[in-house]
This record gives C-alpha cells, sequence and structure tokens, in this order.
C-alpha cells in the first residue's frame, strides 16, 4: 500500500518559479519510477517527467529546460522544480509512482498504478 501526497502548488505570475513536492509513505519508493502529471480543465491529463526506476531522469518537450525532477531518498520524496512559468503551465499537477513500469510506458499516465491527490498551479498575469 502506497500513499502519495503532492504540496507546493500556488498562483504565479508569467515567469515565476514554483516548487511541487511529494511525500511518499507505506513503503520505500528509491527503486520505483516516480512521475509527474499535469491536466488542464477539459484536458487530458499530460506527461511533464519522471524518473526511471530511481535512476535516469525524463523531461517532455514542453517543459525540458524548465523543470527539474529528483528525488531524496532519505525523505521519501520526489520533487519537481519548475521556472519560467508560462499560462500553457497552468494545471492540476499529478504525482505517479509504479514499481514496474517499463521505459517505453513511462509517458502514459495510465501505466501508473498509484497516484496522488493533485495540486494546483496557477500562472497568471
Amino acid at each position: 500500500q502506497v500513499q502519495l501526497v503532492e504540496s507546493g502548488g500556488g498562483s504565479v505570475q508569467p515567469g515565476g518559479s514554483l516548487t511541487l513536492s511529494c511525500a511518499a509513505s507505506g513503503r520505500t519508493l528509491n527503486r520505483w519510477t516516480m512521475a509527474w502529471f499535469r491536466q488542464a480543465p477539459g484536458k487530458e491529463r499530460e506527461f511533464v517527467a519522471a524518473i526511471f526506476r530511481g535512476s535516469h531522469s525524463y523531461y517532455a518537450d514542453s517543459v525540458k529546460g524548465r523543470v527539474t525532477i529528483s528525488r531524496d531518498g532519505t525523505k521519501n520524496t520526489v520533487t519537481l522544480q519548475m521556472h519560467s512559468l508560462v499560462s500553457e503551465d497552468t494545471a492540476v499537477y499529478y504525482c505517479a509512482a509504479d514499481q514496474g513500469i517499463i521505459l517505453s510506458s513511462i509517458w502514459t499516465s495510465r501505466n501508473y498504478d498509484y497516484w496522488g491527490q493533485g495540486t494546483q498551479v496557477t500562472v497568471s498575469s
């Protein structure tokens, strides 16, 4: 049983920065694949970033260069640092985790077994 809780969302101006955190409990997830997805109103859930099996990081083209995903094994947390935010980044951001996902599957939300409740990010002028 794994529980994920996101935090750190809020409202920022374009060009601003936010750091989101995902706290995991129930299991140690250092060797799991951890990911961030986002979903804007009326839109499908979209891949943002992932750490594959606790090692290599991957990013969506839409955010590459503007976000950094990292993990802290001692705290069992995953962080998404975002900067140079634009209005298109407005969405609910979700943390996801999966133990056995393969690399080619990390981009698709339905392939993850565990999800947090989400945290709202709003970018507006």
